[in-house]
């Protein structure tokens, strides 16, 4: 498993490192210090699940659960237990409450091995339901030039997918973000957009013209003038 440790307090974080450091069920260990660092850091690296504070600077824990990939399961590690309710009730993975015992840090790891193991759904999973949750975001979180940014979505005229990443393209800009395009089409925030073909989706208050084409395919143009290929098997969405 590949574990992310988030916590604003660096022998907090220290702590969680000697432990997990001696755990067979861990095979890499990051760490980040905010939402900020937390967000830049799973740019760059596949994290399996989070070990996440929930009071911090900036976004709050349960903020940045909202902006995890995919697939990544999270358990709370924390020293207020006020919050512990609501993250059972959310399907937390786990609870864990600080100071706590190596012992119950190896039950967490477990529980976190265990709910990978049977590739729970997003919509079981922590960040489903806080998506449930939460109201319609206006923005989605993205980095540029190592710092995070609210992205207004009215300014993104279309998503294109890049592998394991999506393309936000706001003209003149665009921002690389490791998450897959259904992934991003299944988030509340993103209910203004229209899948038109299997690599790309449109902002449909972009869109100022249709032009079909052969063979039951179609042309549109956005506002910036950029033109994308509508696929006939989409065509009837986009209707």
């Amino acid at each position: 498993m590949r574990l992310l440790i988030v916590d604003d307090e660096p022998p907090a974080r220290a702590k969680l490192r000697r432990l997990l450091q001696a755990m067979p069920e861990v095979s890499w260990l990051g760490e980040a210090g905010d939402a900020e660092q937390a967000l830049a850091l799973l740019q760059r690296e596949w994290v399996d699940a989070v070990l996440l504070d929930i009071q911090m600077p900036g976004l709050s824990g349960l903020e940045l659960a909202l902006q995890m990939p995919s697939g990544v399961q999270v358990a709370f590690c924390t020293a207020y237990d006020e919050h512990a309710v609501r993250a059972f009730e959310l399907n937390a993975v786990d609870y864990l409450l600080k100071p706590f015992t190596a012992e119950r840090l190896v039950q967490t790891v477990q529980r976190l091995t265990a709910r990978l193991a049977r590739h729970a759904p997003a919509q079981g999973s922590l960040l489903g339901a806080l998506q449930q949750l939460q109201p319609v975001a206006a923005h989605w979180l993205v980095m540029s030039q190592g710092r995070l940014h609210k992205l207004p979505l009215a300014e993104v005229e279309w998503v294109a997918a890049a592998d394991n990443y999506i393309e936000l393209h706001a003209p003149p800009h665009s921002y690389l973000e490791r998450r897959s395009l259904g992934t991003f089409l299944d988030h509340p925030a993103a209910g203004g957009f229209v899948r038109v073909h299997r690599c790309h989706a449109v902002n449909a208050a972009h869109i100022q013209a249709i032009a079909p084409l052969p063979h039951g395919e179609a042309s549109l143009t956005l506002s910036s003038g950029q033109q994308l290929r509508v696929s006939r098997s989409y065509r009837a969405r986009l209707k």
